[in-house]
């Protein structure tokens, strides 16, 4: 397969999904946006010029050469499934597919892009996950929502699945309140490893880290990316991530994964047809 050309800012997952998944991570650079939302800002929500975000997410379609979908994030547990016909601005805070050509896409500004592929690639999903969606309702978050789905829908385990974790805001930045730290313990005590306390009131968080250790113990064994080291954190990088917490008014990176290679297509097919 062709190799694809992005701007050298960008970041192409390293990640243990077969050849037929691609994926990538824009960054600010290789748009047409103006300050404050220089350059590369894809989202249509945030005060940004309408004519320069359509332009940036054509030339973003143009080079995957698959079509984002674009959702309406809301820090819930929907998991849409995307297929020719799936407009931009469903609700919803992730997407799965098994339709080559259609890239499941989120966007991000310090909460965390989660993409999900099987080994065989037969399906891909990308999940957007900020604290609220970690917590989730019950216990039950985003990361368990967006994996179950994937699961169900592709026929297959968690044994099966691979795992990117992309840039968020890092442990160093992202400074809570208790209320946000008993919400997390009350269902998931092992996550106080990734907790640090500031003051009676104020808790550092890892998120990347409790993504990892919930994929774990949801049976997922092969997952990269995030490592929760600077390089990653979009509040510490202000040149190369936009960060809602840093800036207030700012764009949106994405995040998107999609299967390129038609002649999976007929095994897409078949997944779609047994679920």
């Amino acid at each position: 397969m062709a190799m694809i050309s992005f701007p050298s800012d960008w970041i192409v997952p390293a990640w243990q999904a077969p050849a037929q998944v691609r994926a990538v991570c824009t960054t600010r650079a290789g748009g047409v946006s103006q300050a404050p939302f220089d350059t590369c800002n894809l989202a249509d929500h945030v005060g940004d010029d309408h004519a320069a975000v359509m332009a940036n997410r054509a030339a973003l379609q143009g080079m995957i050469a698959a079509k984002p979908v674009y959702l309406s994030q809301v820090h819930g547990l929907e998991v849409l499934t995307l297929d020719a016909q799936t407009p931009d601005g469903c609700t919803a805070d992730a997407s799965w597919t098994a339709l080559p050509g259609m890239a499941c896409t989120v966007m991000v500004a310090d909460c965390l892009p989660l993409l999900l592929a099987d080994r065989q690639g037969r399906w891909v999903a990308a999940a957007h996950v900020g604290w609220r969606g970690f917590v989730g309702k019950d216990g039950v978050g985003m990361v368990d929502a967006s994996l179950r789905a994937a699961m169900e829908r592709g026929g297959c385990t968690a044994q099966d699945v691979v795992a990117w974790i992309g840039p968020c805001i890092g442990p160093e930045a992202f400074e809570v309140g208790k209320e946000v730290c008993d919400d997390v313990l009350a269902y998931h005590a092992d996550a106080a490893a990734h907790m640090r306390q500031l003051s009676p009131e104020t808790w550092q968080v890892d998120l990347p880290a409790l993504v990892r250790q919930r994929l774990g113990a949801l049976g997922v064994t092969r997952i990269d990316g995030n490592d929760s080291s600077k390089p990653w954190c979009t509040y510490a990088n202000p040149a190369r991530f936009y960060s809602y917490r840093r800036d207030a008014v700012c764009g949106r990176i994405a995040v998107a994964v999609w299967i390129c290679d038609v002649g999976y297509a007929e095994a897409a097919r078949s997944v779609r047809g047994g679920r």
